[in-house]
């Protein structure tokens, strides 16, 4: 029996609102994750639906885990994440392979290849078969949708998590995407005990790493016949074998060649990628990133080619793709609009921005993390000398301070965001304790996880859901793990904060500054009222002081001698700085910067 949609009407959503859909139609009702460029949406769209519990963890592998936990009870869980949550995320995914599921069990992890809002890139599908684990992959949002309700059908079928691999161009891309009516799952939510299938100690995992393996041999039958492979004849000259986005790549660029779309990327078809080889004279594979595919293939004694002619590294596209195979990028379909270059920059009023002034005044040695606040790196603040993943900062600035000794005392600081902090900053700060390091950790708390979109977390005070909930007391945190010395202050109070991060620096034991002021983005902080200022540009110098913040709300107005001279200033001098009272939010920040009076408090806006 099923339970009819809201509509039956096309929609245009794109691949994370599809896959939101389609979890709610696979009847999901317990979804976990941590927000991340471009997997966030998923669940921020899922949280709208009647009937699905949704929430967002302190980082990946948790989110995994209630997932799991869900599936033990019966429920269809779906755990969501990008590439490089993965990482935190397989410790129990590979052991959750070994367990198998009860309810419905998919992982979905959205790649970035070109690494648009990542540090690194990264091919998912090694760890589906690494983890013995099948994969899907789907094309474009309607397929998104499509394929996570499979991927639920799999997994109870086969006693399996599943994998789904979505990417920056299917997360992001809008499409038609058909609504479709709500499963009824086959499964029982209850408790029912099974420690020989649920308890990993060796004894059983043995037995369990068996089922695994019979598990891969009957998947490998599965994906013979699986619909969403399927050999797709046109001109047999030139055969490819592709999946995902990839796909439409192919199909723009040789829409009359014979085409292999993978649904399934593990396991792979074997007879059906024969059948393709033999068919036609020459067989391309299309893939981003890794080779996947490609050594796949060779392995199984088909000649192929692949990474000698398809680009390893960023996206692909049609035109990369038509001219890595043919030599001929195609005709130009559309003019190239120039478009005025916009780096990336703090907000106007943002409370990092008076943190990294001073780190640059300070000239230490900044490990950063993974936040707006990476930002910090940027000139003029030129604050931030390293960043690696999410939680780094404190164990590198650690490793630093014990590999110095002496002559690193006072020269080194991490700097770490509130949501980072709770994601996996907590368990080096206490290695940086126990340890008896002398470091300076610095908190931003801007009560918010901003860099993805504003996402609450466990020190915001609501969760996903718009729930009131408990927020962590970072102070008492910090003391309770032995941290003796502990400041919180207003990072707008530019010479106040100089003075508390020379104290702390200066320390002989480990010290946590916490910087804490609204981001400026949160609802909250929009509501203030806000008194912005303004330039008396009779009396700006053009010292560019104030310049030293990168605040754009300040802007550079050049002035050429003849121009000074009739200003009646001197010739020498280059330009005057105005502030924008439009952008200005009344931070502060660049008032004690100026010492010629030239910069006002305004009237409220």
């Amino acid at each position: 029996m099923t339970k009819p949609a809201t509509s039956l009407e096309n929609l245009w959503l794109s691949g994370n609102e599809a896959l939101a859909m389609g979890a709610k139609e696979a009847a999901v009702t317990v979804a976990s994750g941590y927000p991340g460029t471009p997997s966030t949406e998923i669940l921020e769209n899922l949280s709208r639906y009647e009937g699905v519990y949704t929430e967002w963890a302190p980082n990946e592998k948790v989110g995994l885990e209630v997932a799991i936990g869900a599936s033990f009870a019966g429920a269809r869980a779906l755990a969501t994440m990008k590439h490089v949550g993965l990482n935190v995320a397989a410790d129990p995914l590979f052991t959750a392979s070994y367990t198998g599921v009860r309810g419905g069990l998919v992982i979905v992890v959205a790649d970035d290849p070109s690494m648009h809002s990542s540090q690194n890139e990264q091919d998912s599908r090694n760890y589906a078969d690494a983890a013995k684990l099948p994969m899907l992959e789907p094309s474009d949002p309607g397929e998104a949708k499509e394929f996570l309700k499979i991927a639920y059908d799999i997994s109870e079928e086969f006693d399996t998590p599943v994998l789904l691999k979505s990417c920056t161009r299917v997360a992001h891309v809008k499409g038609i995407v058909v609504p479709g009516e709500i499963a009824v799952s086959k499964v029982k939510i209850g408790i029912e005990k099974a420690p020989a299938k649920f308890v990993m100690l060796p004894g059983n995992a043995r037995q369990r790493r068996l089922a695994v393996a019979a598990r891969q041999d009957r998947l490998g039958e599965f994906a013979e016949t699986f619909a969403e492979n399927k050999i797709e004849w046109g001109d047999k000259k030139r055969g490819f074998i592709t999946a995902g986005v990839s796909y439409l790549y192919v199909k723009e660029a040789f829409p009359e060649a014979s085409v292999l779309k993978l649904g399934l990327v593990n396991p792979l078809p074997e007879k059906m990628i024969r059948e393709l080889a033999d068919g036609v004279e020459e067989l391309i594979v299309v893939e981003e990133l890794d080779p996947y595919l490609e050594t796949r293939i060779k392995a199984m004694g088909i000649d192929c080619r692949g990474k000698e002619l398809i680009p390893a590294i960023g996206e692909l596209s049609t035109a990369v793709v038509r001219k890595a195979v043919s030599g001929e990028a195609g005709p130009v379909e559309f003019a190239p609009v120039e478009l005025i270059p916009r780096p990336p920059n703090m907000c106007a009023g943002c409370p990092h921005r008076g943190l990294f002034y001073n780190l640059n005044r300070l000239k230490v040695f900044v490990s950063g993390d993974i936040g707006c606040y990476t930002l910090g790196f940027l000139p003029p603040l030129s604050a931030m000398d390293s960043c690696v993943c999410m939680g780094a900062s404190i164990g590198i600035a650690h490793g630093m301070s014990k590999a110095l000794g002496e002559a690193g005392k006072g020269k080194v600081v991490s700097v770490i965001g509130d949501s980072t902090f709770i994601h996996s900053g907590l368990n080096s700060l206490i290695n940086t304790v126990y340890n008896k390091d002398n470091a300076t950790i610095i908190i931003l708390d801007n009560r918010i996880t901003a860099m993805t979109g504003h996402q609450p977390n466990p020190a915001s005070g609501s969760t996903l859901m718009g729930e009131p909930a408990n927020s962590i007391d970072f102070e008492e945190l910090c003391r309770a793990v032995g941290v003796k010395h502990v400041r919180t202050v207003n990072p707008h109070e530019i010479e106040e904060i100089y003075k508390v991060l020379k104290e702390e620096i200066d320390r002989d034991e480990v010290s946590v500054v916490i910087t804490r002021f609204p981001c400026v983005l949160v609802p909250e902080e929009k509501k203030r009222v806000k008194y912005p200022f303004f330039t008396d540009t009779d009396e700006c110098t053009g010292c560019t002081a104030c310049l030293k913040l990168g605040c754009p709300a300040i802007q550079w107005e050049p002035l050429t001698p003849e121009e000074a001279e009739a200003q009646g200033r001197k010739k020498s001098q280059k330009g005057v700085a105005r502030i924008d009272e439009v952008t200005c939010v009344g931070c502060g920040q660049c008032l004690p910067l100026c010492k010629f009076e030239a910069i006002n408090k305004g009237e409220e806006k």
